[in-house]
């Protein structure tokens, strides 16, 4: 969501100005690829580029197609296929030993609901999407572009006929969480990614000390919506957290006023106030956020669970398995900083559902979040 987000502040940017644009967007991958189908790069008429659709490797000849479609104000799809190193035709010996097929997108303001515009909805509430990308890799083929957006229980976005009989593939990638690439069987040999998009993630941090302005920094790096909370009105200012998207002084009581949780928000409690920690810990057991991180020794939390069945509450398996104290992965951090990385390590293994291991002992494919559908 962080390079939607970026590409949506360029186009704004470079349409204020008055220059034109075009989306590239991976629509399939064949074998092995730095960037996987739904990565998106915005590129401007002037050679700005914002995104990226490989590890730096395509985006120079990439920069050459964009500007084509531009000029011919039209779609285009570009095959990469670097299982070869030696092919003259691509000349790029980039070593991915995969298929990459790249579609082209030149995006007219006039046009009503242009991808642009679809992306944008993206930033209009805190749901679940699916964008519809229609290609063919068929040569000489019309390529149909974006054309759909939809939300679960809200009135979809739709510019062509072909997206009306993908709605109940979008509902299911919707309910999986699964991009999917479909083949349509018509006369264009069309092929359909939809993409599932969820919100950005959501990082509350109970505490404003200086151990935090590192977690802030890597957290925003990665395109996080950030809240920093604390007690105390010297900690918790923007001047101290830039990054931050809300700064708030609060009560124990009143820190989650304001506060959406849903299947994207996780919460760290780092204060340093014991009596702090506990009461959000007594509060947050009963929510349903799926991860509460717990800045401190094991005998911490251990003290806090006594503490909170002294007083007749007893958290089941079900809140324990949500609560992460110590925080963090296992990486020998001992500063701010390393503590930082290894707690946002954590969290991003959790909303990957992987363990945070080495890739140097997994089997398979790094990558495996796109179904294929024949």
């Amino acid at each position: 969501m962080k390079e939607i987000s970026e590409i949506l502040k360029a186009y704004r940017i470079a349409k204020k100005s008055g220059k034109k644009s075009a989306l590239a967007t991976v629509v399939k991958v064949e074998g092995s690829s730095y960037r996987q189908p739904g990565a998106r790069m915005l590129v401007t008429e002037d050679g700005l580029l914002t995104g990226a659709i490989s590890g730096g490797c395509l985006e120079g000849d990439a920069l050459r197609k964009a500007l084509l479609s531009i000029d011919q104000q039209q779609n285009k799809l570009i095959t990469y296929n670097t299982t070869n190193e030696d092919d003259s035709e691509v000349g790029l010996q980039l070593g991915c030993n995969g298929i990459v097929h790249i579609l082209f997108e030149y995006i007219d303001d006039e046009q009503i609901n242009n991808p642009i515009q679809l992306l944008q909805q993206l930033e209009n509430d805190r749901k679940d999407a699916v964008i519809l990308t229609v290609f063919s890799l068929r040569r000489q083929a019309i390529q149909i572009g974006t054309i759909l957006f939809y939300r679960q229980n809200s009135r979809a976005i739709c510019t062509n006929e072909i997206a009306s009989v993908l709605f109940t593939n979008a509902a299911e990638v919707l309910n999986t969480k699964t991009t999917l690439i479909k083949k349509l069987y018509d006369t264009n040999e069309n092929e359909a990614l939809l993409e599932y998009i969820s919100p950005p993630i959501s990082l509350v941090i109970a505490g404003a000390g200086n151990d935090v302005q590192p977690l802030v920094k890597m957290a925003d790096i990665l395109g996080w919506q950030i809240t920093v909370g604390d007690g105390r009105s010297t900690h918790a200012t923007q001047s101290r957290f830039p990054e931050a998207n809300r700064v708030k002084v609060a009560r124990t009581e009143d820190f989650l006023n304001g506060i959406q949780i849903d299947d994207q928000t996780y919460f760290v409690l780092m204060t340093h106030n014991y009596k702090y920690d506990l009461e959000l810990l007594k509060i947050l057991a009963s929510t349903n956020c799926k991860y509460i991180g717990l800045l401190g020794p094991k005998t911490k939390l251990n003290r806090m669970l006594d503490d909170l069945q002294d007083i007749g509450i007893t958290l089941n398996e079900e809140q324990l398995n949500r609560i992460y104290g110590p925080v963090g992965l296992e990486l020998g951090a001992e500063t701010s900083e390393e503590i930082a990385l290894s707690v946002v390590a954590e969290i991003k293994a959790i909303i990957s559902g992987k363990k945070g291991t080495s890739l140097k002992y997994k089997t398979g494919k790094i990558h495996s979040t796109v179904s294929y559908e024949s």
